[in-house]
């Protein structure tokens, strides 16, 4: 299926479809993404907090994914100034929480 001019499905790398999952799994699939969700999951921080808080990523890389986040309707711009999650945000964090601790359970079990 050849993408149509005009048509409101979305790129997604490795999909012709554009399917939901696909575009989700491909904007967390980028850089930093999932670590940026990570980092916000329990408050809110500055540009500069957050790039601290990932390990100095480069700020023109955390900016880039931090507007494609916005985009999507998983973040935004506080009153005071600091990204946070939104409520879509927060719901695609609890929906994680089962693979981190399965993950945490992986991890002790294999020495990993």
């Amino acid at each position: 299926m050849a993408k149509q001019t005009g048509s409101t499905t979305p790129s997604v790398r490795g999909s012709r479809t554009g399917r939901p999952v696909m575009a989700l799994l491909d904007l967390l699939g980028r850089r930093w993404a999932l670590r940026i969700l990570w980092e916000l999951r329990g408050q809110s921080l500055t540009s500069r907090a957050l790039r601290t808080a990932c390990d100095e990523a480069s700020p023109t890389v955390l900016q880039a994914r931090l507007s494609e986040l916005r985009e999507a309707g998983f973040v935004e711009l506080g009153e005071a100034g600091g990204y946070r999650l939104t409520a879509l945000g927060r719901d695609l964090c609890e929906t994680f929480m089962p693979l981190h601790r399965f993950a945490e359970r992986w991890r002790s079990k294999s020495g990993a």
